[in-house]
């Protein structure tokens, strides 16, 4: 039984040994309250050129429903003219295809335009996280030469 008590408990910890090495370095508010602003900054500007884009794909898909609207109201303007079947037939096939064509480009075009836009707000981010680490980089390595 007497070993039982010799034996430390929990509660015998002494908590200020441990942390008699630990120094606490005051950090840098300004500096952490400028890296919090140049975040959102970068957030800000992301989110700005995302907005951006949306209205530029709105406005171009606007454009193209009014095209749209355009060529099917001349294909029947040119329906109701009378003509040979073969006529309208030639007619016809050479419509859907420049339809299939039209279609497929312009659905590049919108990818393409959704595609730069959020390539160019991701690399926003991107540089700014890149640039947060070199932040916590540079703040450690002052941290620890002083």
């Amino acid at each position: 039984m007497a070993e039982a008590q010799t034996r430390p408990s929990f509660f015998d910890f002494d908590m200020t040994k441990m942390m008699a090495d630990f120094r606490f370095r005051p950090f840098d508010v300004e500096a952490l309250m400028a890296c919090q602003r140049r975040n959102i900054e970068a957030l800000t500007q992301a989110n700005q050129l995302t907005v951006e884009a949306v209205q530029t794909v709105a406005r171009r898909q606007i454009e193209i429903a009014r095209q749209t609207l355009e060529d099917m109201s001349a294909l029947l303007r040119d329906l109701a003219q009378p003509a040979s079947t073969e006529d309208r037939i030639a007619k016809n096939t050479e419509y859907a295809k420049q339809i299939l064509e039209k279609s497929l480009s312009n659905g590049r075009e919108i990818t393409l335009l959704a595609t730069k836009a959020g390539t160019e707000a991701a690399d926003v981010l991107r540089k700014r996280a890149c640039e947060g680490l070199d932040e916590i980089r540079d703040f450690a390595k002052q941290q620890s030469a002083h």
